[in-house]
C-alpha cells in the first residue's frame, strides 16, 4: 500500500467514524450496528441515515417520542448533544448564544413542538446543510468551531478575572515568593479561566518524557517557516510554538505555575467564532492530538526522502483491532485504526467487565456457526496492535430522554494499576474465546448455586424472610421453653384510660398476695392495694372502655402443652435439621466462592500476561453533567508514588486517594479518562542522559538552545519581581521600626509626666529582663474589674496562709504558704471534670498552664507576679508580701528562666482567650440569625484553634464544635443566597450571589483543605443546590450569571491566596468572659451528632 493509500484510509476511517458520532448525536440511537446500518443504506447520506433512524424509532412510546421531541428544540438552550461525553463539560451554554432563538427576524425555523416526524427530518436536514455550507464556505467543522467557542469562553474568563477584587480566591499572591517553586516540584498550571480541563490533559501529555521530548526538539518544516500554504499550517504551526514554550517552562521555570493563556488563545484565534457552547473534553483531547498529528505529519513528509513517513503521534497513541463479525448472514473481517478507545460505565463494575462489553456487539453466536443464511448480527474485536500509550474514555452520562438533559452516571467503576491486555489480542483469539465460553458456563452455574443458597437464607412464602437455620433454632428456643407461672397483669396498669396516662402507677400484688393461681380476678389489678392519698383519685375500671386481656396470658410465648416425648422428638429433629442445613448452606458458600476464585483466575497464567500495561495517569471529574472540575492523578515511576494535578497546586498522593476520587460512588467524583502505557517500552518515562557525560539531563539541561533562552529570560522577569518584593517590604519594616521607636519615645514622655496608673507594675532593674509587667491579659482598664478579682484572690490566699500558720512567721515564709495555697486552689480545678460551659482555663492562666503541663519555673514565675502585684498594698501584711515577691522577681537571674518561653507560653495563652473571644461572638451571632456577621468569628475561631491544638490536645477548644457550627453556618448562607437567587428580584439575586462570591466560595478551599468528611458532604450539598438550577427554565439574565458563577463554586482548588482580615475584638475582663461564654455554651440546646 502507498503512503498516499495508507492516509487516504486513515482518513476515510475516521470520516466514518465522525459520521457515526453525528448520527449518534443527532438521533439518540446508540446501537453501533444499527447506526452502521442506516450510513450503508443511505450510502452515507446522513439526511437520509437520520431519516431511516427516525422510522425506525417510530415505535418508540408517545411520551419518550415526546420528550426526545422536547430535547431537540432550536430554542432550548439547555441541552447538548446526546454523543457528546457530557459528563466532563464544564461550561454552560450562553443563553444569548447559539441555542437561543431570537424572537423576531429569524428564518428557516421550524416548530418542532407536534408529533410531525416530517418536521424533525426537515430540521435535522437543515441542521446537516447548514453545517456542510459552513464547512464548504470557512473548511472549518462544527467540532473545530465548538472547541473555539469554549476557548473563546476561557479567554473571556481570564481578561474578566484581571478586574476582580483583591478577596476573591483566584488572584495571584501579591507576595512572589509565595509563588516560587520548591525544588524539584513539578510545575503547575494557573486556570485562566475555566480551563482546569486543559492543565489535565496538558499535564497528563507533559508527564510523558517520550512525548514531552517530542514537542520540545520540534522545528517546524523548514518550506513554511516563512508563509504557510494553508489553515491547518497557520493554525497547527504557532499552536506547536506555544506548546513548546509552555513544555519548557513546566521544565525550567522558578515559577511554582505558569501561565497557560497563550496558548490558549493560539487555539481560540484558529476559529473564527465569538459564540460560547458546551464542549466535551474528551473532544478536545481528539482535537488536539490531531493537530499535533497534522504537526508532525508535515514534519515527517519532508524529513522522508522517499521513505514511508513516520508519525510519533500515530506511532504513539494509535492502534488497530480487527472487526470480525456477521451482518445479516454475511461474514465480514476488516482492519480499523483507533486512538482513545470509548467504555460504557454504566451496568459495569470493573474495567474488564467494560472491554469485554466492547469487544463484543450484538448475538455472537453465528460467529462460531456455519450457517451462511443466519438472519442474526454481531462482531468481535480483537487488537492487533496496542498503541504505546491505550487511553480510555469512561461515558459517565446518560441523556435523560424525560428530562431532556445529561446526567452524570456516578456508578462506581474499579480498574487495576496493572491491565493485562492479552485476552483482547487477535493472536489470542481462540484461547480467549474458549476461556469465555468457559466463564459463561460457569457463571451459569454460579447463578444456579446462588439461587439454592438464597433459598436457605430467605426462607418463607409471606414479604419478610429468615435465614432457614434461625428458624429453626427459633423453633427450638420455642419448643424448650417453659411456661412461666406468673402474670403479666402485674406489670400492666388496667386502670389507665385509653387516651391517656393517670398520675400514679398502682403498686403489683406480689405471687405470695395472689395465691398459687396464675390468675386474677378480673379487675383486681386495678384496686389499691393502701388508702390513696387525699390530692389522688382512684380510677374507676370501665369495662366498655378497657381492653378486656386473657386472664391466662404467660411472660413469654411457650408451649401450653408438650410432652417430654414430643419434646425429645422435636428438639432431635429440629437440631439434625438446623445441622443439616447449615452444612448445605456453607458448601454452596464455598462453592460459590471457588467459581469466583476460579474466574478470577482464569487469565491469570503466564500466557495471558505478556502484555502489560501500566496506569499512567487518571483524569478525574468532580460535578454534574452541565458543569464541573477536572484534575488528574499522574504516577511518577522514579519517586514511586502518585502526584495530583490541580491547575496551579501538585501535591504527593496516594492509591487510596485515587481510588477514592476515581472510582466513583463516593461524591460527586470519577474517572472520566484513563491513561495506560505499555510496560514493556520504558523509553516513554525514562530521562534523557548525556550522550557524553553519561548523567541524566535535568532542568534547563533537557532544552535545546531556544527555549532555554526563553525560560532564562522568563526566570529574571521573576528574579527581578521577587527582589523589587524584598525591597518593598524593607522599605515598609523601616518605616514601620521608625514608627514604633517614635511611638515608643513618646509614651517614654508620657509616663514621665503622668501619675502613676493603678494596673501598672514597676519596672525591674536595668538587666537583661527588660520591664517587668504582667501579661496582656492581666492588664484590664479598670482596677475594679480583672485587677479587683485576681486581687481579692491573692488576698484570700494570702489570709488563708496566715491563719493555718500556728505563730507569727515572717514576710517570706507568709508569701510561701500564700503561694502553696494559691496553686492548690487552681490544681483543684484544673483537676475537675467540667462542662463546657464551666472552662476554668478562662478564669486563670495558671489553670491553662496545668493542663498544658508548662514547665514548673513557668508557673512559679506567673505566681510571683501574681503576688507582685502593687494593689496588694491596702495593709501592711499585703504589703510587705508583695515587697519580697518583687524582690525575689529581681533576684532570678536570667539563666534560671528562658523569658523567650516564658513569653511564649503567656503568647499562647493570649491567643487562646482571643480564640474564645471570635467564638463566643460568632456562636451568639449564629443563634441570632445573624449568619453573615457570624461567619468571620466562626472562619478564625477554627484556624486559631487549630494553630493551638497542634501544640497539644488542651491548648485550645473542640474542633468539632467549631467545625460543625462554622459548617452549619455556610450551610445556611448558602441556603439563604440560594433562595434570594430563586427569587428572580435583581437586587436579591446579586446579594445572594455577593453573599456567594465574597463570603461562601472564598471559604470552600478552607473546608477542603482537611479533608474531613462532613466539610466534603457539605461543599457538596453546597455545589448540587446551584446545579440543580442547570435542569430549570429561567430568565436569561440569571442563567448568564449563572454560568458565570459556577466555575468559581466547583473549583476544587485547596489553595487560599487571599481572605477577609479578622473582625477587631472588644475587650473583655476575666468575669465577663467568662459568664458569657458560659452563658452561650450552656445555651447549647444539645452537642452536635458530629461536635463533641
Amino acid at each position: 500500500m502507498t503512503v498516499e493509500q495508507n492516509v487516504l484510509q486513515q482518513h476515510s476511517q475516521k470520516h466514518q467514524q465522525t459520521l457515526l458520532n453525528q448520527l449518534r448525536e443527532v438521533t439518540g440511537t446508540t446501537d453501533v450496528q444499527l447506526l452502521q446500518q442506516a450510513l450503508q443504506v443511505s450510502n452515507g447520506d446522513l439526511a437520509e441515515a437520520v431519516a431511516f433512524l427516525t422510522e425506525k424509532n417510530a415505535k418508540v412510546p408517545q411520551q419518550d417520542e415526546a420528550a426526545y421531541y422536547q430535547t431537540t428544540q432550536v430554542g432550548n438552550d439547555r441541552y447538548i448533544s446526546v454523543g457528546s461525553q457530557a459528563d466532563t463539560s464544564e461550561y454552560l451554554p450562553h443563553p444569548a448564544l447559539p441555542g437561543a432563538v431570537p424572537s423576531q427576524g429569524v428564518t428557516n425555523v421550524i416548530d418542532l413542538t407536534g408529533d410531525d416526524k416530517d418536521d424533525l427530518q426537515r430540521a435535522i436536514a437543515l441542521s446537516l446543510e447548514e453545517s456542510s455550507r459552513a464547512f464548504r464556505e470557512t473548511g472549518i467543522t462544527d467540532e473545530e468551531q465548538a472547541i473555539s467557542r469554549v476557548l473563546e469562553a476561557s479567554i473571556a474568563e481570564n481578561k474578566a478575572s484581571l478586574k476582580r477584587t483583591h478577596t476573591e480566591v483566584w488572584s495571584d499572591s501579591p507576595n512572589p515568593h509565595d509563588r516560587k517553586r520548591m525544588e524539584n516540584c513539578p510545575v503547575g498550571l494557573k486556570n485562566v479561566g475555566n480551563t482546569c480541563w486543559f492543565s489535565a490533559v496538558i499535564q497528563s501529555l507533559f508527564n510523558l518524557l517520550e512525548f514531552q521530548r517530542l514537542v520540545l526538539h520540534y522545528s517546524p518544516p523548514a518550506r513554511v517557516q516563512d508563509l504557510p500554504r494553508n489553515q491547518k499550517e497557520h493554525r497547527n504551526l504557532p499552536f506547536m510554538q506555544e506548546l513548546r514554550n509552555l513544555f519548557s517552562l513546566m521544565v525550567g521555570s522558578k515559577r511554582k505555575y505558569v501561565d497557560p493563556s497563550r496558548a490558549v488563545e493560539i487555539l481560540k484565534d484558529a476559529f473564527k467564532s465569538s459564540e460560547s457552547q458546551q464542549q466535551d473534553v474528551s473532544e478536545f483531547t481528539h482535537k488536539l492530538l490531531d493537530w499535533l498529528e497534522d504537526a508532525f505529519q508535515m514534519k515527517a513528509e519532508e524529513d522522508r526522502e522517499g521513505e514511508k513517513p513516520k508519525n510519533p503521534m500515530v506511532e504513539l497513541f494509535y492502534g488497530r483491532f480487527q472487526a470480525v463479525g456477521v451482518l445479516e448472514g454475511k461474514k465480514f473481517e476488516n482492519t480499523e485504526m483507533f486512538g482513545q478507545y470509548p467504555l460504557q460505565v454504566n451496568g459495569f463494575k470493573d474495567l474488564h467487565e467494560c472491554l469485554e462489553a466492547a469487544m463484543i456487539e450484538g448475538e455472537i453466536e453465528s460467529l462460531h456457526s456455519s450457517a451462511e443464511n443466519s438472519a442474526k448480527s454481531g462482531q468481535e474485536h480483537w487488537f492487533t496492535e496496542l498503541p504505546p500509550v491505550l487511553t480510555f474514555e469512561l461515558s459517565r452520562f446518560e441523556f435523560n430522554q424525560a428530562l431532556g438533559r445529561p446526567e452524570k452516571i456516578h456508578n462506581k467503576l474499579e480498574f487495576p494499576s496493572m491491565l493485562y491486555m492479552d485476552r483482547y489480542m487477535d493472536r489470542n483469539r481462540e484461547i480467549t474465546r474458549i476461556k469465555r465460553e468457559e466463564i459463561r458456563r460457569l457463571k451459569e452455574q454460579l447463578t444456579l448455586l446462588q439461587q439454592r443458597l438464597e433459598r436457605y437464607l430467605s426462607y418463607g412464602s409471606g414479604p419478610k424472610r429468615f435465614p432457614l437455620a434461625d428458624v429453626l433454632q427459633y423453633a427450638m428456643e420455642f419448643a424448650s421453653s417453659k411456661p412461666v407461672c406468673t402474670s403479666p397483669l402485674e406489670d400492666i396498669d388496667t386502670s389507665a384510660p385509653p387516651g391517656g396516662t393517670t398520675g400514679q402507677l398502682l403498686p403489683a400484688l406480689s405471687t405470695a398476695e395472689q395465691g398459687p393461681s396464675c390468675t386474677l380476678p378480673e379487675g383486681l389489678a386495678a384496686a389499691p392495694t393502701q388508702a390513696p392519698s387525699t390530692q389522688q383519685r382512684v380510677p374507676i375500671h370501665k369495662p366498655f372502655t378497657h381492653s378486656r386481656l386473657p386472664p391466662d396470658l404467660p411472660m413469654h410465648p411457650a408451649p401450653r402443652h408438650i410432652t417430654e416425648e414430643e419434646l425429645r422428638v422435636l428438639e432431635g429433629c429440629l437440631h439434625r435439621w438446623r445441622s443439616e442445613v447449615e452444612n448445605d448452606t456453607h458448601d454452596l458458600q464455598g462453592s460459590i466462592s471457588r467459581i469466583h476464585r476460579t474466574i478470577e483466575l482464569m487469565y491469570s497464567d503466564k500466557s495471558m500476561m505478556q502484555v502489560p500495561f501500566r496506569l499512567h495517569a487518571v483524569l478525574v471529574h468532580e460535578g454534574q453533567a452541565n458543569a464541573g472540575h477536572y484534575w488528574a492523578y499522574i504516577y511518577d515511576p522514579h519517586q514511586q508514588r502518585w502526584m495530583k494535578y490541580n491547575d496551579i497546586s501538585v501535591t504527593k498522593s496516594s492509591w487510596e486517594e485515587l481510588v477514592r476520587d476515581s472510582f466513583g460512588g463516593y461524591r460527586n467524583a470519577s474517572a472520566y479518562c484513563l491513561m495506560y502505557i505499555n510496560d514493556k517500552k520504558p523509553f516513554l518515562i525514562e530521562e534523557e542522559f548525556d550522550k557524553e557525560t553519561g548523567q541524566m539531563l535535568s532542568g534547563l539541561d533537557k532544552l535545546p538552545s531556544d527555549l532555554k533562552a526563553y525560560v532564562k529570560e522568563d526566570n529574571g522577569l521573576f528574579d527581578k519581581e521577587m527582589e523589587e518584593w524584598d525591597k518593598l517590604q524593607a522599605r515598609k519594616a523601616q518605616q514601620e521600626k521608625l514608627a514604633l521607636a517614635a511611638a515608643a519615645a513618646a509614651t517614654a514622655a508620657a509616663e514621665t509626666t503622668t501619675s502613676h496608673q493603678p494596673m501598672s507594675t514597676e519596672p525591674s532593674p536595668p538587666d537583661s529582663w527588660g520591664p517587668q509587667q504582667d501579661p496582656e491579659y492581666m492588664e484590664q482598664p479598670s482596677p475594679t474589674d480583672d485587677s479587683k478579682h485576681l486581687q481579692e484572690d491573692t488576698e484570700r490566699a494570702i489570709s488563708k496562709a496566715a491563719a493555718e500558720q500556728q505563730e507569727e512567721r515572717s514576710p517570706e515564709g507568709l508569701l510561701t504558704a500564700a503561694i502553696k495555697v494559691e496553686y492548690t486552689r487552681l490544681l483543684r480545678f484544673a483537676q475537675e471534670d467540667t462542662a463546657p460551659e464551666n472552662d476554668y482555663r478562662l478564669q486563670h492562666v495558671i489553670v491553662y498552664f496545668i493542663h498544658n503541663q508548662a514547665p514548673k519555673k513557668i508557673l512559679e514565675r506567673t505566681l510571683l507576679m501574681q503576688f507582685a502585684d502593687r494593689n496588694l498594698s491596702f495593709d501592711e501584711r499585703c504589703k510587705s508580701i508583695m515587697k519580697v515577691a518583687r524582690a525575689k522577681l529581681d533576684l532570678v537571674k536570667p539563666e534560671e528562666v528562658n523569658m523567650e518561653e516564658y513569653e511564649m507560653w503567656h503568647q499562647d495563652y493570649r491567643n487562646f482567650r482571643e480564640t474564645t473571644i471570635f467564638l463566643m461572638i460568632g456562636l451568639e451571632l449564629f443563634q441570632k440569625k445573624c449568619f453573615v456577621e457570624a461567619l468571620m468569628y466562626l472562619i478564625y475561631s477554627y484556624q486559631y484553634n487549630r494553630e493551638l491544638l497542634v501544640k497539644g490536645l488542651y491548648r485550645g477548644h473542640n474542633d468539632e464544635l467549631i467545625g460543625h457550627y462554622r459548617r452549619e453556618c455556610l450551610l445556611k448562607l448558602n441556603e439563604n443566597a440560594a433562595r434570594m437567587f430563586e427569587s428572580g428580584e435583581e437586587p436579591e439575586v446579586c446579594n445572594g450571589l455577593s453573599i456567594m462570591n465574597e463570603l461562601v466560595v472564598p471559604c470552600i478551599p478552607l473546608l477542603l483543605v482537611h479533608d474531613t468528611e462532613k466539610d466534603l458532604l457539605a461543599v457538596e450539598d453546597m455545589r448540587n443546590r446551584w446545579c440543580s438550577y442547570l435542569g430549570q427554565e429561567m430568565e436569561p439574565n440569571l442563567q448568564e450569571k449563572l454560568t458565570d458563577f459556577l466555575p468559581k463554586l466547583l473549583d476544587c482548588s485547596t489553595e487560599i491566596k487571599s481572605f477577609h482580615d479578622p473582625p477587631k475584638l472588644p475587650t473583655y475582663s476575666t468575669l465577663e468572659l467568662v459568664e458569657r461564654y458560659g452563658r452561650v455554651m450552656a445555651s447549647l440546646c444539645r452537642v452536635p451528632a458530629d461536635g463533641r
